[in-house]
């Protein structure tokens, strides 16, 4: 009986440890989208946008709702963000009107009583700051991206798996150099297999930039990334900020121990908001080691006075929408040299609602619960021990010796 309650409390205890240790688990988002893509949606072959500018639409069906996604390249590049309640909202497009000097009002998601919210992210510009000495540095002539000849989005565009990638490229560079923003939309929550491993899901989007081939202007210089969001709120001055998130956990991220999270303005009467997410951390080369992993920093997002020039923003925003910008820095002084990659890549999710969040790994939870539940088996197989041996022995106390 001594040896069934020993039993029996090893097992109550390791049971206790396993759903403790259980809660920590991240067991995923549960629901899914019905993702299609359309390219320059309203214009029919051989109807095309002159070169430079193209749209491609990204439609997520939900249970209830449906989220836009316009990746466009007219002006500096942009991706517009749009939720609906209704499952049968759909884009219309006034080309003539949005190809125009004055396309306000050209983009429209119908019925327009169904949307609940509009945002954009904006790629204005690519700085470029030269390190002085150790406490300085230089901000030299940015390059606009507004002023980049863009390539028609439509020659990469994947169907099946819901990718596109936009590239841009500079006069000033040679062919060979170019700024990318590959574009990616789920179905369902998960991670991609290549670092920094995002976790994302149905509300998300994830844009990988791609700098291939800057050659910097000094020896000691470094790139950095302006980037802008756009969002309606009837309250003006309205501030955000970016938060940082901590975790002991790098297993998908080796290294990397935070991930900043960017939640654009908006109404408090507002249900849905726009995030932008990403993690410190910029790599060198397209199929990285953890050598090949540079840091990166923002600085704090700032009001601005007027909206990027982006020719979908005057085309979806009817009012004067609230602009915000920061700056990503990618803290790396580079020393051409013949080995030299001139890569970088940084990743960002975009999307709506409340920003994917990791809870422990698959190691780390299994580190904890040998941490955690080692000792307290040999503690409770310990208790159990000493009370099974000094109830033996006080069974045997009650015998006397017959002379």
């Amino acid at each position: 009986m001594s040896a069934f309650k020993a039993y029996y409390s090893i097992y109550f205890t390791l049971s206790l440890i396993v759903y403790c240790v259980n809660g920590f688990v991240w067991h995923g988002d549960t629901f899914t989208r019905k993702v299609s893509l359309e390219m320059n949606p309203g214009l029919t072959p051989p109807s095309a946008p002159p070169p430079g500018i193209s749209m491609l639409h990204a439609r997520a069906l939900g249970r209830n709702d449906t989220l836009h996604f316009l990746l466009c390249s007219g002006g500096a590049p942009a991706l517009m963000l749009i939720h609906t309640h209704s499952t049968e909202s759909i884009l219309k497009v006034n080309w003539t009107k949005f190809l125009s000097s004055d396309p306000v009002g050209s983009v429209k998601v119908e019925p327009e009583s169904s949307v609940q919210y509009r945002g954009a992210l904006v790629f204005t510009r690519l700085w470029e700051y030269d390190e002085v000495n150790s406490t300085a540095q230089e901000v030299l002539s940015p390059y606009e991206l507004q002023d980049f000849a863009w390539e028609d989005v439509n020659k990469t565009v994947d169907y099946t798996h819901h990718t596109a990638q936009l590239c841009g490229r500079h006069t000033y560079y040679s062919s060979q150099a170019s700024l990318c923003l590959h574009f990616s939309l789920y179905e369902s929550s998960g991670r991609e297999t290549a670092w920094p491993g995002l976790l994302h899901n149905a509300n998300s989007s994830q844009l990988r930039i791609l700098l291939k081939d800057f050659i910097p202007r000094t020896n000691q210089s470094h790139f950095g990334l302006e980037l802008q969001t756009v969002s309606e709120a009837s309250e003006p001055g309205l501030q955000t900020q970016v938060h940082i998130h901590k975790s002991i956990d790098d297993e998908y991220t080796p290294s990397i121990f935070q991930v900043s999270e960017w939640v654009w303005p908006h109404d408090n009467s507002s249900s849905t908001v726009g995030f932008s997410q990403w993690k410190p951390v910029v790599y060198k080369k397209s199929v990285p080691a953890i050598e090949d992993a540079v840091p990166c920093s923002h600085s704090e997002p700032i009001s601005l006075p007027q909206a990027p020039p982006s020719r979908i923003i005057p085309a979806c925003f009817a009012q004067n929408p609230l602009t915000h910008g920061l700056n990503v820095t990618f803290n790396m002084t580079t020393v051409p040299t013949p080995n030299s990659t001139h890569f970088l890549s940084w990743t960002m999710l975009a999307g709506f609602g409340t920003p994917p969040s990791d809870f422990f790994s698959s190691l780390v939870i299994g580190i904890m619960a040998i941490g955690l539940g080692t000792p307290l088996v040999l503690l409770v197989v310990g208790g159990v021990y000493i009370c099974v041996r000094k109830r033996k022995r006080d069974t045997f106390g009650q015998y006397e010796s017959i002379n």
